[in-house]
């Protein structure tokens, strides 16, 4: 004779339980030991740190060969999938302002499975992503070392695929972020506005010096890949619009996070789209597209080709590290962010939720990621980390775009700061969209997505289930916080 299990701790009705939104909040009240420092500037800051460089520094060169002169086109379709889930993200993050970005938010509406493997695929989007831009770093410091005629050895200069033994710069550049972060958010938000101001500075020169020597004829044939090539292209800068959502893992660090998180992932998405085309139009015009590949001319060394002036390639060279470390710098704070919210549900081991008291920031989770992270960068290629990036951050995005869809239908009275226009076309377009650029992907991406799947499943199914905060609260306790968030729709 068999017992029946209590409800709730069957798999099924643990994949399916929510984590009703005044525990979320109280959840967030009773252990952030983080300073709310952040107005609308300094989030838009961090998204758009996140964001803008990867586009035009890292991936261009990769993704020129796919789509021909029609890049630029490739960057809009990326650029209008990533304004679809952005819009859904804004309407999130003004409802459930809490740290942990989409996997917060599937949690509070899609239940704890889908929320586990959309933070399972943060985990993914974040770290890798800081790895692959971390990559490209190596390539513009020997630019920048190569007009003093001084060169990096290629043995430290590249990871093995990339005909090296190990990328030093790219794991320096990580554990250089770590070093800022772990000093204080304050402190590593007014760096990375530094940078921020003048990596668009050196990309608008960049474009002012590129357009001086602009030659329609490299527009023809614009598409010689045909629609697959732009298709394929848009999937892979897509990398380059991750980080758009960084300020939504800030949400237990601004100050008024439901008025400002919104404002600050659209405001942000429309300059770095704007700044993005700008610079492949430019550097298309100025060179022929034929001449790009993953080692080809960097931007540093087109201006050199027009300029003939080394101190502006020097200037592009040193914009091009600015760039990147900026980027590291806040998706490696959007990573630790996740992973705090994570381990406060009990998903992952509670080390990385614990918060510094002298530097309130969670020093022992950034030490971790940051070591993981530079030991990645400096043995893996570019192009396998930026496919892997993709596909993780297109699921994330999909489940946010049926968490407003969710929502919306549940708690139709929950007060929302922005609400997605034309809804719900706009989130079925977005899921859509994001669905559609996933299957572009190719075989290799998917195997190792669902590799890594399998992987999140075990985590789950052997740690995670059994460690649920949500799953540990009485019957009475869980009815008691579903009623409140009942009471508060009417």
């Amino acid at each position: 004779m068999t017992t029946e299990l209590p409800a709730r701790t069957r798999l099924g009705a643990q994949l399916s339980r929510r984590k009703p939104l005044p525990v979320a909040a109280a959840t967030a009240e009773e252990n952030t030991g983080l300073r709310r420092s952040m107005g609308l500037w300094q989030l838009t800051m961090i998204s758009i740190g996140a964001t803008l460089g990867t586009g035009v520094f890292v991936v261009l060169g990769t993704a020129v060969p796919m789509a021909g002169p029609a890049v630029w086109i490739a960057f809009i379709i990326a650029g209008f999938t990533a304004l679809l889930s952005a819009l859904s993200y804004a309407e999130m993050a003004g409802s459930v302002p809490v740290s942990g970005s989409s996997y917060s938010y599937a949690y509070a509406t899609l239940g704890e499975g889908l929320a586990w493997v959309c933070g399972w695929c943060l985990v993914l989007e974040y770290a890798v992503s800081v790895a692959a831009v971390a990559v490209g770093s190596g390539e513009y410091i020997n630019d920048a070392l190569g007009l003093f005629g001084i060169h990096l050895p290629a043995a430290i200069a590249g990871a093995p695929g990339d005909g090296g033994i190990v990328n030093l710069p790219a794991a320096a550049i990580v554990l250089l972020a770590m070093v800022l972060l772990i000093r204080g958010t304050r402190e590593s938000i007014a760096i990375n506005t530094i940078m921020v101001v003048l990596k668009i500075a050196v990309m608008l020169m960049f474009v002012a010096i590129a357009f001086t020597a602009f030659h329609a004829q490299n527009f023809e044939p614009l598409a010689p890949m045909g629609a697959a090539g732009i298709s394929a292209a848009a999937s892979r800068v897509f990398f380059s619009y991750i980080g758009f959502d960084a300020a939504s893992t800030a949400g237990e660090e601004a100050k008024n996070p439901q008025r400002d998180m919104p404002r600050a992932i659209l405001l942000s998405l429309g300059i770095v789209t704007v700044v993005y085309i700008l610079v492949a139009v430019a550097a298309i015009g100025a060179r022929p597209w034929d001449t790009f590949s993953d080692n080809g001319p960097t931007l540093a060394a087109i201006l050199n080709d027009i300029t003939q002036t080394p101190w502006i390639a020097l200037v592009m060279a040193i914009g091009a590290v600015i760039a990147i470390a900026s980027v590291v710098l806040t998706v490696l704070y959007g990573q630790t962010r996740i992973l705090m919210s994570m381990a406060r549900d009990g998903m992952v081991p509670s080390i990385f939720a614990r918060i510094s008291p002298r530097t309130h920031t969670p020093v022992a989770g950034t030490v971790i990621v940051s070591v993981a992270v530079a030991i990645t960068a400096a043995l893996i290629p570019l192009g396998e980390l930026a496919d892997a990036t993709s596909i993780g951050t297109l699921f994330a995005f999909a489940l946010v775009n049926l968490s407003v869809i969710y929502l919306r239908w549940k708690r139709p009275a929950l007060p929302r700061t922005f609400r997605v226009p034309l809804f719900p076309v706009v989130p079925l377009l977005g899921f859509g969209f994001c669905v559609y650029l996933m299957i572009t992907l190719g075989t290799t991406t998917w195997i190792v997505f669902l590799l890594w799947m399998l992987v999140g499943a075990a985590v789950y199914l052997g740690y995670s289930r059994r460690r649920s905060v949500v799953g540990a609260l009485s019957e009475a306790e869980y009815a008691e916080a579903q009623a409140a968030s009942d009471e508060s729709n009417r």
